[in-house]
This record gives structure tokens, C-alpha cells and sequence, in this order.
């Protein structure tokens, strides 16, 4: 008898150490995947964002006559105009990075902030649409919160440590993802032959959907239900497995400039969406990158579909994304 309650005794202190250790074990995971900020310090100031511009300027791109993709490269050429057109009326010079695909030529406007030797910091969108679908969301919304992001820059002139290009790409849809037609490839790729040092890329996808309604977020694997929230009311970073540190920072100093809940996650990059986006192309070449993003088809059911329309996107939640993504610039 007392053999069998000696044997009970260690079997449950067995099963307690392993339950610890088991717990331990799913704190530290969940550290690594959901990047916890415990500390926020001072940041950069928020500055204004009109949401009105917000909007027309998403407007004037979602309603082109034919759709901006591959099919319609005088369509991706006035797009790429009309945003040279506005960075030239608030002072801001830009340039083009043209390439050919199957003899038509495709185009990245790029403009630049900050010491011009010093190593870059990259931040980038693309102006193109999947099929024949308007594009307010998916990337309308990452374009127009690009220009603001450079007004912002030019207006309030940030001393910045890092050269920061801002870069609209051509080509980030299909059937060009995925290949080295990618807008975004291209210029990676150039930097790379260009031995060009670069900190950190940051994608900007998908900025303008969000959500109160319970259950409108959903997630690649049902237990991320667990950790994150139900409803798709935030934003967030998203990076691959080791790129712990520069994930916390920007969601740290995006935590630091904005008004809207900020979330980020590490994870493997077969986890469908976790590289859908151009933010892929500096992976290819070795560079560090992340992606700010609503998470696309995980909350918003208009994706690559008609119904992506300027009405459906929140604006002044949008704004609060800029926010946050000119105090990561700030803070690098």
C-alpha cells in the first residue's frame, strides 16, 4: 500500500515538473512567434494625416478606366505619372527604374529622404491590381499611405540616420508574383549588384480594412485564435522565423506613433501570406524585411474581388498606419 502511494507521489510530481515545463516551453514559443512589447519609451511625435486626401487619392486610383495590371501597361504608366505628378507638387523629386517584360516596358518610381551615402532604409508598396478588380485595399490603400508617408517626410524633415527610399512597384500581382518580373525584385535585385547596404525593408499591404464585427478575423492555423484577436480591428507586423528583433522594433515604434493596436507574429514562410507581398523580393537577396499589413484574405472577403472598392476601407484607421510607419522611419 505505501509502495503504490510512494509510486502516486512521483508520478505526480513527474506530471507537475513536465506541465511546467511544457508551459515554459509554450510562453517561450509564443514569445519568439508573437514578439511581445513590454516597453514602448518615447517616440516620435504623430503628425497629421488627412483622411480626406486619404480617400480621393484611393478613389482616383481604383477608378481608372481599365484596371492597372500586366494586360494594361498604359494603365500601370499613367498610374506611375499621376504619382510622380504628386510628389512633385509637395517638392518631392522622384524617379523611374524601368525594365522590360516581353518587350513592354514597367516602371518603379522612387524618391529619397535622408543622408544620400549613408546605408538604406527601404520602404515600399505596389500600384498594381490582380485582374480586373478596382484595388482599393489591395494596394491602393499601401500606395496612397506611401505618398503620405513621403509628405509627412518632406514636411516635417526627421534627422534620419539611414538613407530612406520610398519605392512604388510595378508587378507585385500575378501572374508577375513570384517571378523575376516583380517590381520589386527588380530593385532589389539592383541593390544587390550594387553591393548597396540595406537595413531593413518594409512592405507596406493592405492598409485600409478593419473590422469590429466579432469573429472577422481569421488566421492560417486555429490556434493563433488563442493569442490573437477575433476581430480585425489592428494592425499588423509580420516577419519570417529569426527576424525577432527587427519585427519588435517596428512594432515598437509603430506602437509609439499611432492610435490603433498593433500586433506582429515570426513564422515560417510556408505559412500561407507570411511572403505574400514584396517584401519577399528582399528575402531572395538576403536583405532584412517585414511587412505591415491588415492580413489581407484573413479578414478582408473583397480580396482580389469587386467589392474592393474606396467605401469599404476605413480611413481613419488608415491614417493611424501612416502614423505608425513614419515613426518607424524615424526610428531606425
Amino acid at each position: 500500500m505505501a509502495h503504490n502511494k510512494t509510486k502516486v507521489l512521483v508520478l505526480n510530481r513527474l506530471f507537475a515538473r513536465n506541465t511546467f515545463f511544457a508551459t515554459v516551453a509554450v510562453f517561450i514559443i509564443l514569445g519568439f512567434v508573437t514578439n511581445p512589447v513590454l516597453f514602448y519609451g518615447q517616440g516620435t511625435a504623430a503628425p497629421a494625416v488627412d483622411t480626406a486626401r486619404l480617400r480621393a487619392e484611393v478613389s482616383w486610383l481604383a477608378n481608372t478606366p481599365f484596371p492597372r495590371n500586366v494586360d494594361h501597361p498604359e494603365l500601370l504608366d499613367s498610374a506611375a505619372r499621376w504619382i510622380a505628378a504628386q510628389l512633385k507638387q509637395d517638392g518631392i523629386a522622384s524617379w523611374e527604374q524601368t525594365y522590360l517584360v516581353n518587350g513592354k516596358t514597367y516602371r518603379n518610381i522612387v524618391c529619397s529622404f535622408g543622408p544620400r551615402t549613408a546605408k538604406r532604409v527601404i520602404v515600399g508598396a505596389h500600384y498594381d491590381v490582380c485582374g480586373d478588380q478596382a484595388g482599393a485595399d489591395d494596394n491602393a490603400s499601401g500606395t496612397v499611405g506611401l505618398l503620405e508617408l513621403a509628405r509627412l517626410l518632406k514636411k516635417n524633415n526627421p534627422a534620419l540616420k539611414y538613407r530612406t527610399d520610398l519605392v512604388f512597384y510595378t508587378l507585385e500581382e500575378p501572374p508577375s508574383y513570384d517571378t523575376p518580373d516583380m517590381g520589386s525584385f527588380r530593385h532589389a535585385k539592383s541593390l544587390r549588384d550594387s553591393s548597396i547596404e540595406v537595413k531593413a525593408m518594409v512592405c507596406l499591404e493592405m492598409i485600409g480594412y478593419f473590422s469590429d464585427k466579432p469573429k472577422s478575423q481569421q488566421y492560417p492555423v486555429g490556434l493563433l485564435k488563442l493569442f490573437y484577436p477575433t476581430k480585425a480591428d489592428y494592425i499588423a507586423v509580420v516577419g519570417k522565423l529569426g527576424q525577432g528583433a527587427l519585427v519588435r522594433k517596428v512594432k515598437r515604434n509603430m506602437q509609439r506613433g499611432c492610435a490603433i493596436n498593433v500586433r506582429s507574429i515570426n513564422a515560417p514562410k510556408f505559412i500561407p501570406g507570411i511572403d505574400f507581398s514584396d517584401h519577399r523580393s528582399y528575402w531572395n537577396f538576403g536583405y532584412e524585411a517585414v511587412m505591415i499589413t491588415n492580413t489581407a484574405f484573413y479578414r478582408n472577403k473583397n480580396y482580389h474581388q469587386p467589392g474592393d472598392v474606396p467605401a469599404s476601407l476605413d480611413y481613419g484607421r488608415m491614417a493611424e498606419v501612416i502614423k505608425g510607419a513614419y515613426a518607424v522611419v524615424c526610428g531606425f
